[in-house]
């Protein structure tokens, strides 16, 4: 006769402290997303499972917790999901319901997504990628689910155009050049500035699934940088690439200030309540140091604000 091994996880810790997050990371899966009327897009996606766990308890059953993940994760291959936040928010409900000790369960998701589009002026096929960020938190009350996307584009310094503007004036007016024409001159063509790679990370969390669509998301994050940068590009897009983000230079704050004001005008529909996550970091090209900023809110918050700008 076998003899039952004792359940360790479920004695009594030494110290009796309550934990807010006790999981597992890195769990990479296969997650199938159908498409109506086209094929469905396979993702390698990056999963972390995490449930509270109380004070008397030792352990969290991590076995159990990638059980719950594979089970979830082959139901939605199979059945193909439409929202890679649906899958979230289905692991998260089942970690609740087979963890009778724990009151809160947690889902994050990543994983590479490819758009396609063609480039600015030589007109011609490329693909861009963004990083998907989905979670969801289930609690005995519901469940919240996020989406959203991290992207990449360029950013140039206004504070370095300008330096370089006063000297442009300068080096013109010793040559003898009217005002009004040195005016006209920098108005049309914008001066140079220290530019910088931007990292645009834009979400969106709500009771359920989030009314927003993934792709107008990446969509808003990436017209919020100065400009958008493409894999492929020929001498013409460069330049097109070149003058834009000169034309429109911009600090990491007013790329976050972007993100609000786009997500405002491109989901009138979405609840008050809904919060938004947006954050901008840009790779510093003169610095040694990174440029970073962020706001969470709620949407309702954000639309009486720039209401009263």
């Amino acid at each position: 006769m076998s003899q039952q091994l004792p359940d360790v996880q479920a004695s009594s810790p030494d110290v009796t402290v309550g934990l807010n997050r006790v999981g597992v990371t890195g769990v990479e899966k296969l997650v199938k997303l159908g498409r109506r009327d086209r094929d469905p897009i396979v993702l390698m996606a990056e999963f972390e499972v995490f449930v509270d766990l109380p004070s008397w308890r030792k352990g969290a059953d991590m076995s159990r917790n990638m059980e719950v993940i594979d089970e979830t994760l082959e139901t939605a291959v199979s059945e193909q999901a439409y929202r890679v936040e649906d899958v979230c928010g289905d692991a998260a409900d089942l970690l609740l319901e087979k963890h009778d000790y724990t009151t809160k369960a947690e889902v994050r998701m990543e994983a590479e997504y490819v758009t396609h589009e063609k480039t600015p002026e030589s007109g011609m096929a490329t693909q861009s990628t963004a990083d998907i960020i989905a979670s969801a938190t289930a609690t005995e009350e519901g469940t919240s689910e996020e989406i959203g996307a991290r992207v990449t584009g360029m950013t140039v310094c206004p504070c370095s155009q300008g330096m370089s503007a006063a000297r442009a004036r300068e080096t013109l007016r010793g040559m003898n050049v009217e005002d009004e024409v040195i005016d006209e001159f920098l108005e049309t063509m914008p001066q140079a500035g220290h530019s910088q790679r931007g990292h645009a990370t834009l979400t969106v969390q709500s009771d359920g699934a989030p009314e927003v669509d993934l792709n107008e998301l990446i969509e808003v994050a990436r017209d919020s940088m100065s400009a958008r940068i493409y894999n492929l590009a020929k001498r013409p897009d460069e330049d097109h690439m070149t003058y834009e983000a000169h034309k429109n230079a911009k600090f990491v704050e007013d790329c976050v200030r972007a993100l609000a004001e786009g997500v405002v005008e491109h989901f009138p529909d979405l609840s008050d309540d809904a919060i938004v996550t947006m954050k901008q970091s840009n790779d510093e090209s003169i610095h040694q140091h990174n440029a970073h900023a962020e706001r969470v809110a709620e949407l309702g918050d954000l639309r009486s604000e720039l209401e009263t700008a």
